[in-house]
């Protein structure tokens, strides 16, 4: 009997950790409903930031608004974010996701049915649906467009 306790303990206790990544630019509902439905389903939320480099070559000059140590800022004062680290290349990225060996791994909706970085190394990978319209590029478009 004791043995079995021992296990039920065990697994009560086992820390479920998840990890998502993106750029985070102009944080907006999306975001921060993203982060709270990670952190909902574990106890470690790892959060990962593409740096600027990688942010200006996949969105262009004018990007990020915010820099990246402004960004890990911002995130690493979320109740929902436990860590914040960076990377600037899709191998990084790999080897941030093995290391760490997420129980979750979270990407959004429309990378369903692509390949995903990394997403082998978790024991498990979510999809999340997009809340509303929100979007970083809407956002700064529409800043843009009050001229």
């Amino acid at each position: 009997m004791k043995d079995a306790i021992g296990v039920y303990w065990l697994f009560l206790n086992t820390d479920m950790n998840i990890f998502v990544n993106g750029t985070f630019d102009i944080l907006h509902r999306g975001h921060l409903e993203l982060l709270n439905y990670a952190k909902s389903l574990g106890d470690f939320l790892l959060v990962g930031i593409d740096t600027d480099e990688r942010v200006k070559e996949k969105k262009g000059p004018t990007r990020p608004i915010y820099n990246q140590e402004e960004r890990k800022f911002f995130l690493e004062n979320l109740k929902a974010v436990d860590q914040v680290k960076f990377f600037s290349t899709d191998n990084e990225l790999e080897s941030m996701i093995e290391s760490f060996k997420p129980d979750i791994m979270i990407v959004g909706s429309d990378w369903r049915g692509k390949p995903v970085i990394g997403s082998h190394y978790a024991t498990k990978l979510m999809f999340f649906d997009r809340i509303g319209d929100y979007a970083t590029t809407k956002t700064i478009q529409s800043i843009i467009d009050r001229g």
